[in-house]
């Protein structure tokens, strides 16, 4: 009996085994039929994915955060379309004028501070660029009045008359041959004074011309010029009984560029015929605002705008 309960046993472990065997081999089997999946979890269910599977996952993910990272970096380092133009608004105008009668004139390309006591501006002001240094409007040679101006203050033309005096241009026409309306616009006469004829076509001219030089070479030039008045009672010019055109002592002109090296510079001629060299005549932008009483470039960071406006250094100007 005892030999037939042990034999009994046997075959219950052999069974056990076999059947373990068995279940081995079907699992083995059933794994290669999957070929390469591997158990995952999707919204908490068990699920079979295979490795190929999830390394395009991983891949589309990794796509989707380097296209995002890329974006962002692009975006980051684009030029930012404000920083590409000036970040001042009109820098060439000086600040608002309090001891002097001003009414201001916007034109198309210059602004102009204008004195209807004096019947000069107090000055015209203008960014001169290299497009319209090289422009190819040819100059009209037709002064006109104003009309923008009372009939009490409108300086025509012929007020000039006889009175040896040039019509001179402030904002000159050079420097407004881009556009016909420009042109046109800078033979009004309230963009004109009085000014000797020898100065008008000789170092003043030349002043001009070195202005469209230096924006062609330093890019945007920031320009503002006018009249000095020594005396509270000036000579004046015109036929006209109540129209009396005051006759400058001196002239000024004011310079800024920020291109490669930003620097500035002034220059101050007495209306007379001017011999020499330009740097005879160059002084710092502090020298023709303490000459005129009027704040150039005051839109600059204060500090910079003070290194700038104490220099006077015409050999960095090439001059």
């Amino acid at each position: 009996m005892r030999k037939e309960k042990k034999k009994s046993l046997s075959i219950l472990m052999m069974s056990v085994l076999l059947c373990g065997v068995v279940a081995g081999i079907n699992q083995l089997w059933a794994c290669g039929n999957m070929g390469d999946k591997l158990p995952a979890e999707v919204n908490g269910q068990a699920v079979v994915v295979s490795s190929a599977e999830r390394n395009a996952a991983f891949a589309e993910e990794e796509a989707e955060r380097t296209a995002d990272f890329e974006a962002e970096r692009k975006k980051m380092d684009a030029p930012d379309e404000g920083l590409s133009q000036t970040p001042y608004e009109n820098l060439e105008q000086p600040a608002q004028l309090t001891r002097v009668s001003e009414m201001l004139l916007f034109k198309s390309q210059f602004i102009i501070s204008y004195n209807v006591q004096t019947l000069c501006p107090n000055y015209v002001c203008w960014s001169l660029t290299s497009q319209r240094a090289n422009g190819r409007v040819q100059r009209t040679n037709k002064f006109y009045a104003d009309n923008v101006m009372g009939e009490s203050s409108k300086v025509d033309f012929y007020d000039y008359n006889g009175s040896r005096y040039d019509r001179g241009h402030m904002c000159p026409a050079g420097d407004n041959k881009n556009t016909q309306q420009a042109m046109e616009e800078s033979f009004l006469m309230t963009n004109i004074c009085p000014q000797n004829h020898d100065l008008n076509t000789g170092a003043w001219n030349d002043l001009e011309v070195q202005c469209r030089s230096w924006a062609k070479n330093y890019g945007t030039l920031y320009i503002c010029c006018g009249p000095i008045f020594d005396s509270k009672t000036p000579k004046t010019i015109g036929q006209r009984k109540n129209m009396k055109i005051a006759v400058p002592d001196r002239f000024f002109k004011v310079i800024l560029t920020l291109g490669r090296v930003p620097k500035a510079i002034g220059f101050i001629y007495p209306n007379e015929p001017c011999s020499g060299d330009m740097r005879d005549y160059a002084v710092s932008v502090d020298k023709v605002e303490k000459e005129t009483g009027m704040d150039f470039f005051y839109q600059l960071d204060d500090k910079q705008e003070k290194q700038l406006e104490k220099e006077c250094n015409p050999g960095a100007w090439g001059i």
